[in-house]
């Protein structure tokens, strides 16, 4: 509902230009992803992020390649390409974000690549609850797969969060754990798109994530305190659900042609059946 409504307002012109929406979205994101580290059970956190290292891993390079050889067979523009196909392989907007400075991308290759993502991320969180009830799935089954095949970790923790607690805390794990490699992609990409190193835009929430993570194990008395800043947070990802359709309009939609989204539908079809099917049927 906080998704629709604020599309609806942007696609009406009631949201106000001089607001910087990308901005105070991703701020407001960090914010949440910390607090809803004191919610996470370290030991829990642990095992979730090893036991599925080879998903992680298996699922970032499948859908890197997949995404060059698409970029090709489409004669797209290959930096938008790996933009899409960084953004789907690890965590949308902010793996985009740190992509984009270190291949040199323009802004409108950004902005096509973001405005790609963020509307698929608009139907995962209609998509995946609705698919996940239909398939019988259980929470932490649920938590793994939209963490690897849902792309911004707005979105994913937003359907986890539908689908229940246990699932919110597996699919904000593993998805972290898989945000961990925008610094190795976004090092390589510089390299092979003779790009500059020195520009890594890194998701310094990350590592406060862990922390958060790290201060509610050791030190237990405060457990009503951590419980306080896991709901608070939960309530603060709603509104970043609002502001990110307050960011997304018609006309940008169209601006971008079909060939972007064509592309993105592709990759997230791959990686969201391929591991579907795994975790159903080989984890």
């Amino acid at each position: 509902m906080a998704l629709v409504l604020g599309f609806t307002l942007a696609s009406l012109g009631w949201v106000p230009v001089q607001w910087n929406i990308a901005a105070l979205t991703k701020k407001l994101l960090s914010y949440s992803i910390i607090g809803l580290g004191f919610g996470i059970n370290l030991n829990a956190a642990i095992e979730a992020s090893t036991h599925n290292f080879g998903l992680i891993v298996g699922s970032i390079f499948f859908t890197l390649s997949l995404g060059f050889v698409l970029t090709r067979a489409l004669k797209f523009d290959h930096v938008t390409g790996h933009l899409i196909a960084s953004g789907t392989a690890i965590c949308g907007g902010s793996a985009i974000a740190a992509v984009a400075p270190a291949i040199n991308a323009r802004n409108d290759q950004t902005a096509t690549a973001l405005a790609c993502v963020f509307v698929l991320n608009s139907v995962a969180l209609f998509l995946f609850p609705a698919l996940g009830h239909l398939l019988n799935m259980s929470q932490y089954d649920f938590g793994v797969w939209s963490a690897i095949a849902i792309h911004d970790t707005s979105s994913v923790v937003g359907a986890a969060s539908a689908y229940g607690d246990e699932a919110l805390k597996t699919a904000t794990t593993i998805k972290l754990a898989r945000a961990l490699w925008i610094i190795p992609i976004a090092l390589v990409s510089a390299v092979l798109f003779g790009g500059d190193k020195r520009k890594l835009n890194l998701p310094y929430f990350i590592g406060f994530y862990c922390l958060a993570i790290a201060v509610a194990h050791w030190l237990p008395q405060f457990h009503a305190v951590y419980d306080t800043l896991f709901m608070v947070s939960k309530r603060a990802l709603v509104l970043c659900l609002f502001l990110i359709g307050a960011g997304i309009t018609v006309q940008k939609m169209r601006a971008s042609g079909p060939k972007p989204l064509l592309l993105g539908v592709m990759l997230w079809a791959a990686i969201g059946i391929t591991s579907l099917v795994y975790i159903l049927y080989f984890q």
